[in-house]
């Protein structure tokens, strides 16, 4: 449980359904000896019936709302947040702008006030995850009914601290009545990645087995000087499972790779040619990292989209496709924001206003799958968006994308045999390499992380599920 010692609250309510939670808490508070102050904020004269029947009861009890005043809200030992729900659509201003940033500055006091949101962070888009003007950073979020598919990406990640999710009691068969709009990649959620799902995936290996029997992934990249990006790849997708890896990289450097990784088998590519014997052995295919956007690259990336094996297409090979008009069913992109500007011949700050219409977009251009990195990782098919819940700000530096399109290569190379749709296998690899940035981020810390640092717990994961 959380600050189980809490001797007095303060309560800040709305006039919506949200503020209505607010006097709940309230009342319920007060009966339970938990000295509470109550602000409201708006007209109560416009109140829903919801919050008017709530607020009726919370004054039967003797607690009595206060209006609004410019003040500061020390001496608590919690805030709750009941100011604004789910329908927010337009930027917070006037009172409401006020209290939130009065709320937020009592977390940076020296008292540091934990913050407790009801459903959603007063001020957050609960379908977007961006913040509208102002919204609060609370410690904890308590999303009721359904998950709320903003609280898991952009801004979201920020202001909401940890999520405890509570169906209240709603019937499955009601909730099924309504299709998704987004599913989440999380254990707790009900997804098809459980556990179970894990486990089955990841079985241990029978005695009588070869490298084959794992996939064979090839990384296509590496213009001169930038090596070390087809290396993350490739380590990666050898320490997730996969049996065999080569890389075909530029001349300049391509003795190098296996020089520091000789299980990888690098080969030096300068014509075309050179690349059909290795892709015709390969399982799935990575193309993008460190490619560069040279006329090498182009040639290279004009002969590697004509294949009709799977396609991890990153990086520059994304900057390559945003000039082509381009459609295929077996590439999974993998744009980091900035590359899914240039996908959609938008702006970065367009893509992370909505993250969501942006990967769906993606798709509908591009068909396959996309997956848009960043805070709250969407992954998304024609069908279906999944968002990713873990993951860590320390995995904000160079490097982590190679290494997640080396364990997404390697889990679609491993399940060639198994019947597992490729949305799942996906993933399960987006999900898989945030778990790995997070269990180096409590070994390590999140300042200073290297993409190098989750190398170890991909094996880890995926040998003992930690």
């Amino acid at each position: 449980s959380y600050w189980p010692n809490t001797k007095k609250i303060l309560v800040l309510c709305g006039n919506g359904n949200n503020g209505g939670d607010g006097y709940v808490i309230a009342r319920l508070a007060r009966q339970r000896n938990i000295e509470v102050d109550v602000i409201q904020l708006g007209d109560v004269s416009r109140q829903s019936d919801v919050a008017r029947q709530a607020r009726e009861a919370m004054e039967h009890e003797g607690v009595i709302a206060v209006a609004f005043a410019q003040q500061d809200f020390n001496g608590y030992d919690i805030i709750i947040d009941a100011l604004l729900g789910i329908g927010l659509q337009r930027e917070v201003s006037g009172e409401f702008k006020s209290a939130i940033n009065a709320i937020n500055a009592s977390k940076t006091n020296t008292c540091k006030t934990p913050v407790v949101a009801l459903d959603v962070p007063s001020g957050l888009d609960a379908d977007t995850g961006k913040t509208l003007g102002a919204a609060v950073v609370a410690n904890l979020t308590v999303c009721f009914i359904a998950r709320k598919q903003g609280l898991y990406t952009n801004d979201g990640k920020t202001c909401c601290g940890d999520i405890h999710f509570d169906a209240l009691a709603v019937p499955d068969k009601v909730l099924a009545a309504d299709n998704p709009s987004a599913y989440l990649i999380d254990e707790l959620a009900g997804s098809p990645l459980s556990n179970r799902w894990f486990d089955k995936w990841f079985d241990k290996r029978p005695a009588n087995t070869h490298k084959g029997d794992y996939g064979h992934v090839l990384v296509i990249g590496g213009a001169p000087g930038m090596s070390g990006a087809v290396r993350l790849a490739a380590i990666a997708a050898m320490r997730s499972g996969c049996g065999l890896v080569s890389v075909a990289t530029h001349p300049e450097h391509a003795m190098l790779i296996n020089s520091y990784h000789p299980e990888i088998m690098s080969h030096a590519v300068q014509y075309v040619d050179e690349l059909d014997v290795l892709m015709a052995k390969a399982d799935v295919i990575i193309m993008g990292p460190g490619f560069g956007q040279s006329t090498w690259a182009e040639t290279l990336f004009a002969h590697c989209i004509t294949t009709e094996k799977p396609l991890v297409i990153d990086a520059d090979g994304l900057r390559l496709l945003a000039k082509k008009h381009l459609r295929a069913d077996n590439w999974i992109l993998t744009p980091h924001p900035g590359e899914a500007a240039a996908l959609l011949n938008t702006t970065i700050s367009a893509v992370q206003a909505d993250r969501f219409t942006a990967c769906r977009a993606l798709n509908d251009r591009y068909g396959g799958i996309a997956v848009l990195k960043g805070a709250g990782t969407l992954t998304a098919d024609a069908n279906e968006i999944y968002v990713n819940g873990n993951g860590n700000p320390g995995m904000a530096c160079a490097g982590m994308g190679d290494v997640l399109s080396g364990v997404i290569a390697s889990f679609l190379a491993q399940s060639k045999k198994r019947n597992v749709d490729d949305l799942e296998r996906v993933c399960l690899a987006v999900y898989t390499h945030a778990w790995a940035g997070d269990l180096a981020a409590t070994d390590l810390g999140e300042n200073g992380l290297m993409a190098t640092d989750l190398i170890p717990y991909l094996t880890k994961i995926i040998n003992q599920r930690v």
